[in-house]
């Protein structure tokens, strides 16, 4: 039976929010191996403190903006990198930077992370997987550090009303609300949005490796769906 490609964002904020956040890695990477017999893994990872720390420092440097999103895309690979250590993977071959890479590397295996590919402007490791679920046709899955989509950032509101369900168009404009910045920090990013809207690409918002494995074996999660 050919196996299923599943494309995961899997949020800076869950690998590294100040240190590596090694228990959440530990169920995470226990969740991925269990269910690599029925599908085969693309994880995109975001940058995390790490990103935001670099991001600060051009900044504060008074350069572009460009500059800014290259430091941001630097520091999704060496997490991507990390993340093939921590799973025991030596990636020989190295981490794919191109879509093609991408494509020639999961014919061979079962696991494969990545972080941003090419540079393009008001893009983040997010839009990044939306664009290989494209390029495979398969559901996206985030996650991140909140349990799902909220109507407000869950971790400065306390009376944010959680959303388990939502169309591609209505997402689509919650997310064009915010203004995008290099490192921005939002459940998924607007050019993913956008790209999920076009292509109608089911995706979901999750936080923990147990909602993910619920989600992966049919049964009931804790998240947010987006879809039609």
């Amino acid at each position: 039976m050919k196996k299923k490609v599943i494309v995961l964002s899997l949020g800076g904020s869950q690998i590294i929010p100040d240190n590596v956040n090694v228990k959440y890695l530990k169920e995470f990477k226990k969740i991925i191996f269990k269910n690599k017999k029925n599908y085969k893994f693309i994880i995109v990872c975001g940058g995390g403190s790490l990103a935001r720390k670099y991001i600060s420092a051009i900044k504060g440097e008074n350069l572009n903006l460009r500059f800014q999103s290259l430091s941001g895309i630097s520091a999704t690979r060496t997490n991507a990198r990390f993340m093939n250590y921590f799973f025991g993977i030596d990636p020989e071959q190295g981490i794919p930077h191109t879509m093609q890479a991408v494509k020639d590397y999961i014919k061979k295996m079962d696991i494969i992370f990545c972080g941003a590919l090419e540079y393009k402007p008001d893009q983040t490791s997010d839009s990044t997987a939306a664009e290989i679920s494209k390029q495979f046709r398969a559901e996206f899955i985030n996650l991140t550090n909140v349990k799902g989509l909220h109507d407000k950032n869950p971790k400065e509101h306390k009376d944010a009303k959680f959303i388990p369900r939502i169309s591609w168009k209505d997402f689509n404009a919650l997310a064009n609300k915010i203004k995008f910045h290099p490192g921005q920090h939002f459940v998924l990013d607007q050019t993913a949005a956008k790209m999920i809207l076009k292509n109608k690409t089911t995706t979901y918002i999750i936080e923990s490796p147990r909602e993910l494995d619920n989600l992966l074996n049919g049964k009931k999660f804790i998240g947010t769906k987006i879809s039609d």
